[in-house]
């Protein structure tokens, strides 16, 4: 039996301090697991995951249809792991770094971009490279520019459009450039490159656009200060830098539908991401009753310099034997076979050759999209300068931490130490990932002690610029006891974000919270929805991380959500690392 999740995940760690940071939390699992055949050749396939379930169903098909290969059967065995962690297990010790994953022979990585960023690991180690050439895709999905309707065919209406005159639109003139000014600012939503494929993809497209070329960026394009205000432009008009793309769209399909009560508006104006993820949102595949379309589908705009193209290739590893690479050959045929074909398009994905299917094109609305311009992956070592430039180029932001300083903070043990401990300790290392450009204010709540007599929130760093000493030592003197004035934090903390809003930053509260509200003198969930409800003009999102199994996540995600910020489920400690890696993410 297949199992797994039926809906992609881009979770893709991809410099090599993060994916060493989150790789031993990266969910992994097996999607399909035959019972042996003695006679039959074994072949582990690792595959990314936002196509593991159709993978390991695709080869349970295989691996009952009596092919042969040289004589002999071949048992096909498929696990879903990022790329990014992948990239790191391969680059490493795999049974270190995956010991619950046997090593694949045939890896299935979204993007050519992670058998580059391989190789590099490969060479500074001495060791040969195990992914030294060009591979053959098993499936396609371009990069695209996903709007609303109303909205995408307006630009479509303009004619084609590049990269800069969509996403560099002014944020105070915004649609008003194009006849619309009631539709407000522009802003977009992006994966953060650093996490994500189609993040790293979309950075790339747009160092592609400043040079107006298709091929050969050099890291001499990416000092030009021409282009790097290109880009900075472009990074300015982020909403905030989601950690998943597909909670992203979810959230939105979800407030498509609501229409109403606590579904709030967003204030982006556009997605960037894969074209199959567009299909998947207009066929209700993200929705939260699963094939319900939305109300407003959205529409995929092809930028007239070109895009980039998620390949999807299919790579067989130095590790396999004779008869392993003669099964992975034929694994590929049957992958590159019309009826496996029709799979990946029901998911939609081009083909191997990079055709779209009508339904496909009439779902996503895309005009322009079967004569498509793709820019080439760039050198390895240029995508790693862009990674290490991205940082100084992205959008900064303003963030207000509020610390849950209650007493239930230090009730419950987790091993030898209290929660609290555990919470700040994970806090100080995710924090330690922001921008030394960002602006950080921190504070503690629970509800009026000795320490804090008139409020049950106080100021314990002032909004500043971000100094990773000065805010570990606030965190660490911090005094634990009382209840949990949640409310009324977040609603003083949400205010205060306003007060002193930043228009060229993000800017947002981040809670962490091991409980729920416990201040009889503010209890009005109601009222805290209206009041944190997002303003797309003055946008102040809301991040919680919910720290413990007594935490209310529930309400939580209805405060996030209100804000179009998130909530994280950190209730099991183990993810906690994880839920501040994708916390900071977003920023």
């Amino acid at each position: 039996m297949v199992s797994g999740r039926p809906t992609a995940r881009p979770w893709l760690p991809y410099t090599a301090a993060i994916v060493a940071g989150v790789a031993v939390v990266t969910a992994a699992y097996l999607i399909v697991r035959p019972a042996a055949d003695v006679a039959c050749t074994p072949l582990e396939v690792s595959s990314s995951t936002e196509k593991d379930v159709l993978l390991g169903e695709l080869a349970e098909r295989y691996n009952k249809s009596d092919r042969r290969v040289g004589g002999r059967c071949a048992v096909v065995t498929v696990h879903g792991l990022t790329s990014g962690a992948a990239t790191d297990a391969l680059a490493g010790d795999w049974a270190a770094k995956q010991p619950s994953l046997p090593r694949p022979q045939v890896w299935l990585p979204t993007s050519t971009l992670w058998t580059g960023q391989l190789k590099l690991l490969d060479e500074a180690a001495g060791r040969p490279a195990q992914t030294p050439g060009r591979y053959p895709s098993i499936a396609n999905s371009p990069l695209v520019i996903a709007m609303p309707q109303p909205k995408g065919e307006l630009l479509q209406q303009q004619g084609r459009l590049g990269w800069g005159e969509i996403l560099g639109l002014s944020g105070r003139t915004g649609w008003a450039t194009f006849g619309r000014p009631e539709w407000g600012r522009f802003t977009f939503g992006k994966v953060n490159p650093y996490l994500s494929t189609s993040g790293l993809a979309a950075t790339i497209a747009t160092y592609y656009a400043a040079i107006n070329r298709a091929s050969d960026l050099t890291e001499s394009d990416l000092a030009n200060p021409a282009v790097t205000q290109f880009v900075r432009r472009i990074e300015a008009n982020v909403s905030h830098y989601s950690d998943d793309i597909v909670d992203l769209l979810k959230n939105r399909a979800e407030a498509d539908l609501s229409g109403a009560g606590t579904a709030a508006p967003t204030d982006m104006s556009a997605v960037v991401t894969q074209e199959e993820l567009v299909y998947q949102y207009n066929e209700g595949e993200l929705s939260p009753t699963r094939g319900e379309k939305p109300r407003v589908p959205l529409v995929a705009v092809y930028p007239k310099e070109g895009t980039f193209n998620l390949d999807h290739p299919y790579v067989v590893l130095p590790s396999a034997s004779p008869e392993q690479r003669d099964a992975a050959a034929d694994f590929l045929a049957f992958l590159q076979e019309s009826p496996q074909q029709r799979s990946f398009s029901r998911l939609g994905f081009r083909d191997h050759e990079r055709n779209a299917s009508g339904p496909l094109i009439a779902s996503v609305g895309g005009r322009g999209a079967q004569d498509l311009t793709y820019f080439d992956p760039p050198d390895p070592t240029v995508v790693k300068a862009i990674l290490t430039g991205w940082g100084t180029l992205r959008k900064k932001a303003n963030i207000l931490v509020a610390i849950d300083t209650s007493g239930s903070m230090t009730n419950a043990k987790i091993g030898d130490r209290t929660r609290f401990q555990v919470a700040t300790r994970a806090a100080v290392k995710g924090f330690g990932l922001l921008n030394s450009e960002d602006q950080v204010a921190l504070w503690s709540f629970s509800s009026e002690t000795k320490q804090r007599p008139k409020s049950p929130y106080s100021e314990e760093v002032r909004l500043s610029a971000f100094d990773q000493k000065a805010l570990t030592n606030e965190i660490n003197n911090l005094h634990v006891g009382g209840g949990t004035a949640l409310y009324a934090t977040v609603r003083a903390a949400h205010r205060h974000m306003l007060d002193h809003y930043d228009q060229s930053r993000i800017n947002a509260v981040v809670v962490l919270t091991d409980g729920k509200n416990e201040y009889n003198k503010d209890n009005n969930l109601a009222r805290l929805l209206q009041d944190v409800a997002l303003d797309p003009e003055r946008p102040v999102k809301i991040f919680c991380i919910a720290f413990d199994e007594q935490s209310d996540f529930g309400t939580l995600d209805r405060i996030a959500k209100a804000s179009a910020g998130k909530a994280f489920d950190a209730r099991d400690p183990a993810k906690i690392d994880d839920a501040f890696v994708k916390l900071v993410s977003s920023f």
